[in-house]
């Protein structure tokens, strides 16, 4: 396997992003209609925080079973912001971390996605799924 491959091999270039002032029934149409499950929030361009569709599960009352419904309990979402909600004390990597250093911090910590910035400017995003798919394309 390749120790120095960056990690800009394997991210997502065109990210869906979430800005501070979206709203939280629009973050949930992001999800489920791109079947996502982490989304960067940026303000002009700069990596401010984190939502993952775990965040919303947690102050929802959806049924998380229930991806396919397009049915939004839109009383819950207007009770809190995306700034609220978001993760805002990031890791970020630079689109030449390594995809080892990648894997490495994202055994240690608890989250499945990490932006890539260069500076503070949202260049990708790299998540878990994305380094199982690179993983399985070494043993083709």
């Amino acid at each position: 396997m390749k120790n120095k491959v960056p990690v800009s091999t394997i991210m997502t270039q065109n990210v869906i992003k979430l800005h501070l002032n979206d709203d939280l029934t629009r973050a949930e149409k992001l999800f489920k209609h791109n079947k996502i499950r982490h989304i960067p929030v940026v303000d002009n361009n700069k990596i401010v925080g984190m939502l993952s569709y775990t965040d919303l599960l947690r102050i929802s009352f959806v049924d998380a079973v229930d991806d396919e419904s397009d049915t939004v309990d839109a009383m819950v979402y207007n009770m809190f912001t995306v700034e609220q909600v978001m993760a805002k004390k990031l890791v970020t990597i630079s689109p030449d971390t390594t995809i080892k250093e990648t894997a490495e911090i994202l055994s240690k910590k608890e989250f499945h996605a990490l932006p890539v910035c260069l500076g503070e400017v949202l260049v990708g995003i790299v998540t878990t799924t994305d380094l199982i798919k690179y993983l399985i394309d070494q043993y083709k």
